[in-house]
């Protein structure tokens, strides 16, 4: 079977091109496709340079999240290629080499539907986790302790890492889906705008999700968002795709729901009290 690989670029040219320098040589990728999604400045066009017969740049005609990147550049990739891995990374990661990418496609088998690396990143390790239900989301919402909450309630423990492993969720920076498989779930929830695509899509497929903890990627995290998006207007748009997310795919009840709404409100007010006193 072949494989795509798909970029979501958003004003972001320069860490874009550093992206497409590191794999445009890879053999084992049939196809590249970026989508600019609708970005203001002329990304667009001056990635439109690396375009040939590997790489196709194309524009997406409004910008409506990410998912929304990932489904056009995917529909892109199945119509070129028919039924294919796709690959789907952020422009700020960094692949190390062109056997670490083989060694994730052949991670796959029949009862597989989307493979994941270890996602290092300057805090850490990031190799999946556990979908948090809408009380575990609510008592991490508090600010100052979910940095100490989050790895005993939502991660697997380090020695569990070992091989091909499954788990519940992957992160949305890199990772490969099998086509057949976003198909059948109607590809990613275009709902949601930033944040949560990894767990809606967790509820949604059906078949195994695995990370190969014999594979390691680096993701510079957060450049691309950090550029665009003010830390105030981030964590909305993460609260916002979490109330959609226990609302809609973990059915969540009215009271659940607004204990998610008082713990991120006043969250909210706390993060608009530091940044007062941080000026």
């Amino acid at each position: 079977m072949k494989t795509g690989f798909v970029i979501v670029n958003y004003n972001d040219y320069e860490t874009t091109s550093k992206l497409l320098e590191n794999i445009k040589n890879y053999k084992c990728i049939d196809l590249i496709t970026v989508v600019d999604n609708n970005s203001s400045d002329n990304s667009f066009n001056l990635l439109k340079k690396y375009e040939n017969n590997k790489i196709n740049i194309i524009k997406n005609s409004s910008n409506k999240g990410y998912g929304s990147g990932i489904n056009y550049g995917s529909k892109h990739l199945i119509n070129r290629l028919g039924d294919c891995y796709i690959i789907v990374s952020n422009p700020d990661i960094v692949i190390y080499k062109e056997e670490d990418l083989i060694k994730l496609i052949n991670s796959f088998d029949d009862k597989t539907a989307m493979v994941g690396p270890i996602i290092k990143e300057h805090t850490g390790l990031n190799r999946g986790w556990k979908v948090p239900t809408p009380l575990q989301d609510a008592i991490l919402n508090i600010i100052f302790i979910h940095r100490f909450l989050r790895p005993k309630m939502l991660f697997y423990k380090k020695n569990y890492y070992k091989g091909i492993v499954p788990v519940e969720a992957i992160t949305g920076c890199f990772f490969i889906i099998n086509s057949a498989d976003l198909k059948e779930v109607n590809y990613f929830d275009e709902n949601v705008f930033l944040y949560y695509e990894e767990n809606i899509m967790a509820k949604k497929i059906y078949r195994k999700i695995v990370v190969n903890s014999d594979v390691t990627v680096f993701h510079n995290h957060s450049v691309t968002i950090d550029k665009n998006i003010s830390k105030i207007r981030k964590y909305k748009e993460l609260k916002k795709s979490q109330m959609y997310f226990h609302k809609k795919y973990s059915k969540a009840n009215k009271l659940e729901l607004a204990i998610l709404y008082i713990t991120n409100k006043t969250t909210l007010l706390l993060l608009y009290i530091k940044s007062i006193f941080k000026k």
